[in-house]
């Protein structure tokens, strides 16, 4: 089975909320050139810019994802429409406090904004929830080898400790704890007041830590580690190594390894207060030991596998012999 599936087969209302985002994210891009307003230290239509293009590829991912299944599509298409619901109601609440001016995470400045932050709370645990039913699904399918169930194992562990990153941030700061009517109560960044000297686009902090980092790359190994088995395999055609499974398995807990060392180092380097380009000595060090491993991991995962062992030649059928009729679960087989 191709690991592009025919386009009638995605997940309809992911594909539709994809296009959605794909619409908002270029009326973001608008606002940030028209609109002079700015929010927390950054031109006020950046939040659902970035969110917006985070949801397209985050969106395609599960329409695919959910595209393999050959059992279970009904509760696969509930989840994935759940999921929808929850993203949909998430963005229109960031647009809606975009529109009036105000700040939609953290914001307990009065009742109205206070229930948005809860509402907005609310769905991106749903939202996990329904992408926590999709894996699941998935772990069960019989068409996923053994690299593609181990991608979706590992990156569903690295997207749930992404999404707990979240928690973090909603810790009042010592300034605001000091202050029982602060308006707003947590933060994104470390050792730096939000609103201060941003990277571009992102608006991550330049002078400081900022939890977004590993928040960002936590939750997206959820789409990049099963994406990676989508290159591999394509790839298999040209490279006759990769068309070895266990190769393949090898390279893909190679690829979650490295990707799980690099979320912690990236919330330890937040934690610690200090900036995504502007590593201390340390910080360098364990980027260097993760990409050192990582390298000689994915060439022992590649030594040894010379390609893949040649079928045998079939025996020629006998002419009054019939031909055995292939298994169902061979016909999911990608």
């Amino acid at each position: 089975m191709s690991s592009l599936p025919s386009l009638t087969r995605l997940h309809r209302p992911l594909v539709w909320f994809a296009a959605s985002m794909g619409a908002l994210a270029l009326i973001s891009a608008v606002g940030i050139l028209v609109d002079d307003r700015i929010l927390v230290g950054v031109p006020i239509w950046t939040k659902p810019f970035k969110f917006s293009v985070s949801f397209v590829a985050y969106a395609l991912s599960l329409a695919w994802m959910l595209s393999l299944l050959p059992r279970g599509r009904r509760v696969g298409w509930w989840a994935g429409t759940v999921v929808v619901v929850a993203s949909a109601a998430e963005m229109v609440l960031i647009t809606l406090q975009v529109i009036r001016g105000k700040q939609s995470h953290f914001n307990h400045a009065t009742p109205f904004d206070d229930a948005v932050f809860q509402i907005m709370g609310a769905t991106v645990v749903i939202l996990w929830l329904g992408a926590l039913v999709i894996a699941a699904l998935l772990l069960r399918a019989r068409i996923l080898d053994r690299a593609m169930a181990w991608a979706v194992r590992l990156s569903s562990l690295i997207a749930l400790a992404g999404a707990a990153v979240g928690f973090l941030m909603v810790r009042p700061t010592p300034e605001q704890l000091a202050d029982d009517n602060a308006p707003i109560s947590g933060a994104h960044a470390v050792g730096v007041p939000d609103g201060g000297p941003s990277m571009p686009l992102t608006g991550w902090a330049s002078n400081g830590g900022d939890l977004r980092i590993a928040h960002f790359f936590g939750m997206h190994a959820l789409q990049l580690l099963p994406l990676l088995l989508i290159v591999l395999a394509a790839l298999a055609p040209r490279f006759a190594r990769l068309a070895d499974e266990r190769v393949r398995l090898r390279l893909t807990l190679t690829a979650a390894a490295a990707y799980a060392a690099t979320f912690v180092l990236l919330t330890w380097q937040a934690l610690r207060g200090q900036a995504l380009l502007a590593p201390d000595g340390v910080t360098l060090a364990g980027a260097g030991a993760i990409a050192l491993l990582g390298a000689a991991a994915t060439a022992l995962s590649l030594r040894g596998a010379r390609g893949a062992s040649p079928s045998p030649s079939p025996t020629p059928a006998s002419p009054s012999a019939p031909t055995p009729a292939p298994h169902p679960s061979q016909e999911f087989t990608p």
